[in-house]
């Protein structure tokens, strides 16, 4: 009998990292062209990236140790674990100058592609 190929069950959370990452890359963006003024709401920022870094911490840690099915899962969160470089490094890259996005765009490829392998896991044995 064929088996049907899964999302993990972790793919929400994978999804919730890519939401938090491009949400906080859309609103530096736009602060960076200035087309936003965040200067009463500087917290914002902040505040996404923390999201971003819980959301990355919790896909890893559920693809890891409760995502099904298990190899899909884990080569989701092996995929993710390389993000944890940039964003940690971000904080002291300073915010002006080409540094920062350039660390941040540094994580994009990593979460996309966690996120694509815990919506289209492999079959192969």
């Amino acid at each position: 009998m064929l088996s049907r190929r899964k999302a993990t069950t972790a793919t929400p959370l994978f999804a919730a990292a890519a939401v938090s990452y491009a949400a906080n890359s859309a609103l530096g963006t736009a602060v960076a062209l200035r087309l936003v003024d965040t200067s009463g709401f500087r917290w914002l920022h902040h505040a996404l990236y923390i999201a971003t870094c819980a959301a990355v911490a919790a896909a890893v840690g559920a693809g890891w140790w409760w995502g099904t099915p298990r190899r899909a899962s884990r080569r989701a969160a092996l995929t993710l674990i390389p993000a944890a470089v940039p964003l940690a490094a971000i904080p002291f890259a300073g915010t002006h100058g080409r540094r920062h996005p350039l660390i941040a765009l540094a994580a994009a490829p990593f979460i996309v592609a966690s996120l694509v392998r815990s919506l289209r896991p492999s079959d192969r044995k």
